[in-house]
């Protein structure tokens, strides 16, 4: 546990008046100042009436008190939790008293740092507290819920388990340099290293779904001018938010508007079509696109269904760096028969009318669940930084791999502790030192 020689207060409840307001204090002195305030009697997690009274012993509210001692608590500190009124200035006035008594305001997150510091929750369970929070509907709600039962940090402890092993047996195998790898076990480390490189590949996968349920997925409407991608924004959204006109370049600059399709979050971003020439305004209108399109997870490209391949050709390769791509045939209605959805990534709709705007969620759903469909079976909410600290590791594991085919054992090393390391980001978990634990402990007793 961390020495925290302080005792933090801070309102647990929601801005604003409510029926219930709940005051928490974390420390050592949570339960001497629960006292001073008027709580008498204080018996473990049992809910206890009280008056809360003030410096001149004026009652301020009346409800209820908690109290869980250490280490069995949220914090793993004497944590108390009073519960009145949901009246922000009667809250104020009861955190004015604490704060009097001995405690100081606690800074945002403070409680579920002391969690972590105190060992109650790693670094992706306290995130997911705040996801848990801010979910926009059940789906995100439920794989906040799974990251904070640990669901995740179990998978990343599961590959961080095997690059130990597999550090162990290199480290050792340096050893006995002038022995071939091979007679050290060289084919079960190498198997070893495929296995692991392939479950970082598959939480990795699962992550980024993680990620794109918990932000949403970032799409760019994209393509030449007069294409219809103001209308299809308009119609997505449910509101007349872009101008539409007949004037090609109409769209000068980049429009924001977050929609959400069965509770998943797209922020879609119109932008300046696409084409050679143009004013200096529509330039850089165009130049904002190309930007927009460098930092996105879709490009949705609008076309006119009656001549696509003039749309293909005027956007040329703008957007061939983007991860995925769905192509969008607008005003099909326009057509002589309506035509069928030739390609898994083309779709054809009519933002005017409507037509094809329900495959289009399909497929916008399919998409940001990176393919996984409605089901919600062991999803788990990630971020960004999460991804990105699998990636950079599957990047060490696979020098480490190369480096083994060498029999370069040292940058072997070097590389599987760089991609540990990088996996206990995400949990804060793991250091040098229990590295060491975990090597000597293997060792035979009287070594």
């Amino acid at each position: 546990m961390s020495a925290a020689p302080d005792t933090i207060v801070a309102i647990a409840t929601a801005p604003g008046a409510g029926g219930v307001g709940m005051l928490r204090l974390s420390g050592p002195h949570a339960a001497t100042i629960a006292q001073a305030i008027g709580v008498r009697a204080l018996r473990p997690r049992h809910a206890h009436y009280a008056r809360f009274r003030d410096a001149q012993g004026e009652v301020i509210d009346d409800g209820i008190a908690l109290w869980f001692p250490a280490p069995h608590s949220f914090t793993g500190e004497d944590v108390v939790e009073l519960q009145g009124h949901g009246s922000p200035v009667v809250l104020q006035q009861l955190v004015a008293r604490c704060i009097a008594l001995g405690a100081r305001q606690a800074r945002p997150g403070e409680f579920s740092e002391r969690a972590f510091l105190n060992g109650k929750l790693d670094l992706a369970q306290a995130e997911a507290i705040a996801d848990l929070i801010a979910a926009g509907d059940t789906r995100a709600a439920r794989a906040a819920r799974r990251s904070l039962d640990g669901v995740f940090s179990r998978r990343v402890e599961e590959v961080a388990e095997q690059l130990v092993l597999l550090r162990i047996h290199v480290e050792a195998a340096i050893d006995f340099a002038d022995e071939p790898l091979d007679t050290l076990g060289g084919e079960q480390v190498r198997g070893g290293l495929g296995e692991a490189l392939r479950a970082m590949g598959r939480l990795r996968d699962d992550a980024e779904r993680g990620r794109k349920l918990r932000d949403g997925l970032h799409a760019v409407l994209v393509g030449p001018p007069n294409a219809g991608k103001s209308s299809l924004l308009n119609a997505l959204a449910g509101s007349e938010r872009a101008i539409v006109t007949d004037i090609a370049g109409t769209t000068r600059d980049t429009l924001r508007e977050t929609i959400r399709i069965d509770g998943l979050e797209l922020t879609l971003v119109d932008t300046a079509g696409l084409r050679d020439g143009g004013d200096a305004i529509e330039r850089e209108g165009m130049r904002r696109a190309r930007a927009e399109m460098q930092r996105t997870d879709l490009a949705i490209i609008v076309l006119d269904a009656r001549d696509p391949q003039a749309g293909r050709v005027a956007i040329g390769d703008a957007v061939d760096a983007v991860p995925q791509q769905l192509w969008i045939h607008n005003k099909s209605d326009l057509l002589a028969q309506w035509p069928a959805d030739a390609a898994p990534d083309v779709v054809h709709v009519s933002a005017a009318t409507g037509m094809g705007l329900d495959r289009l969620h399909a497929r916008l759903r399919e998409l940001a669940s990176g393919g996984a469909g409605e089901s919600v079976d062991g999803e788990f909410s990630a971020r960004a930084r999460h991804v990105e600290a699998i990636v950079q590791a599957i990047g060490h594991a696979g020098r480490a791999e190369a480096e083994l085919v060498h029999e370069h054992l040292e940058l072997a090393a070097e590389e599987l502790r760089l991609a540990h390391e990088a996996l206990g980001e995400i949990t804060g978990r793991m250091s040098a030192d229990d590295l060491l634990g975990r090597i000597f402990s293997s060792f035979c007793i009287g070594k």
